[in-house]
């Protein structure tokens, strides 16, 4: 498929690393679209295979986990990186842990001062001070072949209020980092971790796990209708979150929220949660 020129001139202009762009990968910038994920996936019902970005100013209807609308305005970093067959579907969802190292490196490129401040949110978050400062979510198709789109969202000058957890943005962590700057730094990043990941995911685990939050901390765990609480102790080696619960029971988590528990109110939280 020949990939068109960028829907509409941005006033950003958005531009790919050298790496990305020696490694073969596209990019179509966008101004707007109703989410950079969709319009991924479109074009790979109509036979693009990737490596492709698709980026965006703004969306009309980004979403996140869980179907989520996802606030899109004009400032932040919308994309979303369209893959085919990049490893057996088991291995599919370690892609967020991938992209969240890939979200990590960027900022820390452009923001040093920030790196402290910084840290994974399993599993698929980036926060600054606590705060989600980026999301991904990815959007799967078929088997043979798999297509995976990978969305990132990142709040560079903008984030939502009165979010269930709270969110901030880098010009309020006081990082003045433009959207297309940060795309550029990513779409480096994201070529040398998912070369890192095709040796296997020991490597991506044991960094991603280097800067964890709350890492042996008490969490509470949104299942569905249903949470449970525990200490966050491990991931697996698939990925999953290995949650001792109260009774000492290690629980492996696939999917989920989750939510830390201040340590004052950890012990009466985890007994309330057990039994849910």
């Amino acid at each position: 498929m020949l990939r068109p020129p960028p829907r509409s001139r941005s006033s950003e202009p958005m531009d790919l690393a050298p790496g990305a762009a020696a490694a073969g990968v596209g990019l179509i910038a966008c101004d707007a679209v109703g989410s950079t994920n969709a319009e991924a996936l479109a074009y790979a019902r109509s036979g693009e295979r990737g490596p492709l970005w698709i980026t965006a100013r703004a969306q009309s209807a980004g979403r996140g986990r869980r179907g989520r609308a996802w606030v899109s305005e004009p400032g932040n970093l919308y994309a979303t990186l369209l893959l085919t067959d990049p490893a057996p579907p088991g291995r599919a969802a370690e892609l967020s842990f991938v992209a969240a190292l890939a979200v990590h490196d960027a900022i820390v490129r452009l923001a040093p001062a920030l790196t402290s401040r910084l840290a994974l949110k399993w599993p698929n978050d980036v926060l600054c001070d606590g705060r989600k400062i980026a999301g991904i979510l990815i959007e799967a198709e078929g088997t043979a072949p798999l297509v995976m789109a990978i969305g990132i969202g990142v709040n560079c000058r903008h984030h939502p209020a009165a979010t269930e957890f709270p969110a901030t943005d880098l010009a309020g962590a006081g990082a003045e980092v433009s959207a297309a700057a940060l795309f550029e730094a990513l779409s480096g990043a994201m070529v040398l971790r998912l070369r890192e990941w095709d040796a296997g995911f020991a490597s991506i685990r044991a960094e991603w796990l280097r800067r964890a939050g709350g890492l042996g901390g008490e969490l509470r765990v949104r299942l569905g209708a249903r949470e449970v609480a525990g200490r966050f102790e491990a991931l697996d080696d698939s990925g999953r979150l290995m949650l001792r619960r109260p009774d000492g029971t290690l629980e492996a988590i696939a999917a989920g929220e989750i939510f830390p528990i201040p340590p004052d109110a950890a012990m009466g939280a985890a007994g309330a949660l057990s039994d849910g």
